[in-house]
């Protein structure tokens, strides 16, 4: 059996929030906060998770897809790296997605934080490698986007 080609992607995400650059890294950096808006999640159950928030810490969570997903009852793992820190300005991070035990995709995030008139742009890029059995750029992509509007519910405004 050949094994299929990597598919390359890299995508850009830019958010606004009516908040200050410290709440919005605040989001990022407090495990409870991070938690709620990255790792819990409607069409899955939670199994764990773990945030070291600091240059060199890991964020580790796993979780099984629930009934009604085509991938019911397959386990979803998430292992982030923190490169680089910066507060309230950058998080450079790299990615390991696994489903069912199956590395799919390898990535490179960027989160830019800018100060505005009206609170904070977030800038996200985000760089990966999908391998065979990945969701794709289209599906990772829209999750993210999702996973920034729950972020906007965990924010106090300005």
């Amino acid at each position: 059996m050949e094994t299929p080609p990597v598919v390359h992607s890299t995508f850009t995400v830019v958010r606004s929030y009516p908040t200050t650059p410290e709440r919005v890294f605040a989001a990022f950096a407090d495990p409870s906060l991070k938690r709620r808006w990255f790792a819990e999640g409607e069409h899955h159950t939670l199994e764990s998770y773990d945030l070291d928030f600091r240059e060199g810490g890991t964020e580790h969570y796993s979780s099984r897809f629930k009934e009604g997903i085509p991938v019911a009852g397959k386990t979803l793992a998430n292992e982030n790296s923190y490169q680089s820190i910066v507060p309230n300005r950058r998080i450079v991070f790299t990615a390991t997605m696994w489903l069912a035990e199956q590395c799919i995709s390898i990535s490179v995030g960027t989160v830019e934080l800018e100060p505005t008139d009206k609170g904070t742009d977030l800038t996200l890029t985000f760089q990966s490698a999908f391998l065979e059995g990945a969701d794709g750029p289209a599906m990772r992509e829209a999750g993210w986007r999702a996973l920034l509007e729950k972020l906007a519910g965990v924010l106090p405004v300005q």
